[in-house]
């Protein structure tokens, strides 16, 4: 399954270092081209000769040869793989690739790479629960950088806890699962809504929601890896894409977000409409900012367009339509009805009851609902990884076998 590709593996400077050594070995028994590359304090915990004799290649660790001048391009080596998996991952070299602090050749072939990036953590449990760490973290994931989670085991300080760098042969396995399901979705379009939606007031105020958009961008890298063209229409946000097959058009208003959904929609085999768009719009945008004036205010507001219905009615049956339900009551009752009543094919439940789910978390927690009205649950998760399992359903159950 690896054979002839070409995969980066980056080493910092962390006491996990040595399980370097067995990931590459893994791999090149794969048949992967694996080149190696290093931070200088990863050179404290395991020697270039080590992986450079495992690797059947040069180990990288600094920009230019001090001797001749000769140059190691950054930029090359990020064009030539097509994966970069970063193990062990440090608290230091986390914040540098979060932030963009390029002093060492592992950090500018980061910033460089066009390909997929996969990094695994390793650190004490203290600084990996730091906020600091958690914010760095979900920043590079928000990049559209996967996690390879750390597990829970006993560390170099002697405790035991969250930290500890996931197993070499778990990363083969997860190297294998991304190229195995990369071209799945080969030929297919897929429609994306992703964010929230703005509602002017005035010209300076709007109504809105707490939605960052990031279960839908995280829908849309997904599909996008696994071969798919994809069009990712998306509300405000500060979420990036990463992928050149993600064909992103941003929108403010519930109307825009219509029009350009309604635009694509015919083209596509599978619309995944995220977005949280607003139900409803004042009546009369002011067109001058609307002054205090006494002790209260009163909007008329009036209903947004249903994109989702509409794109119902105008189903083919060739297209497979899947909306989004965010409920605090009822759930699973209000969620069928919403399928049935919106002729959705599927409908992703998330509950604001359960912690750590739905706006402005970067975890989820699902039910999928098909037409049969069989539910299946997951537990809380990455958004990323939920990505990954909405994803495999549609794989599961639309493309032929």
């Amino acid at each position: 399954m690896l054979t002839g590709k070409k995969i980066v593996i980056g080493v910092t400077g962390s006491i996990a270092a040595y399980k370097a050594a067995y990931l590459v070995r893994l791999l090149v028994k794969e048949n992967a081209e694996v080149k190696v590359m290093m931070t200088p304090s990863a050179r404290d915990f395991i020697t270039p000769l080590t992986l450079s004799t495992l690797s059947r290649n040069a180990v990288l660790c600094d920009p230019f040869d001090a001797r001749d001048g000769s140059w190691n391009s950054h930029v090359d080596l990020g064009l030539w793989a097509d994966l970069m998996i970063i193990a062990p991952l440090t608290a230091n070299t986390m914040a540098k690739m979060a932030h963009g602090i390029a002093d060492n050749f592992l950090v500018t072939a980061f910033l460089s790479a066009r390909c997929p990036v996969f990094f695994a953590p390793a650190m004490d449990l203290d600084m990996y629960r730091h906020p600091t760490t958690q914010m760095n973290l979900h920043k590079l994931i928000s990049m559209g950088c996967t996690l390879i989670e750390p597990q829970v085991g006993e560390l170099a300080s002697g405790l035991s806890g969250e930290g500890r760098m996931e197993e070499p042969d778990r990363i083969l396995e997860v190297a294998k699962r991304y190229f195995s399901v990369r071209n799945e979705l080969r030929g297919k379009t897929v429609l994306i809504s992703a964010g929230p939606t703005y509602e002017a007031i005035d010209p300076v105020r709007y109504i809105a929601n707490h939605s960052t958009g990031t279960m839908g961008f995280a829908l849309a890298h997904e599909a996008a890896a696994r071969g798919a063209s994809v069009i990712l229409v998306a509300g405000p946000s500060t979420l990036m894409v990463t992928n050149a097959n993600i064909q992103r058009i941003n929108v403010t208003s519930a109307n825009e977000m219509y029009d350009e959904c309604l635009r694509h929609f015919p083209a596509c085999s599978i619309a995944i409409m995220s977005a949280a768009v607003a139900d409803f719009r004042p009546a009369k945008k002011a067109s001058e900012k609307i002054k205090k004036d006494g002790d209260s205010l009163s909007l008329i507001l009036e209903p947004t367009v249903d994109i989702l219905k509409t794109m119902g009615d105008r189903k083919k049956s060739h297209q497979f339509l899947v909306g989004f339900a965010l409920e605090t009551d009822n759930e699973l009752v209000n969620a069928k009805g919403k399928l049935q009543n919106k002729n959705l094919d599927l409908i992703v439940l998330n509950s604001l009851r359960d912690e750590g789910a739905g706006f402005g978390y970067e975890t989820n927690k699902i039910t999928l609902i098909d037409r049969k009205h069989s539910p299946q649950s997951f537990a809380m998760k990455p958004k990323q990884e939920v990505a990954k399992d909405i994803i495999d359903w549609l794989v599961n159950k639309i493309l032929p076998k």
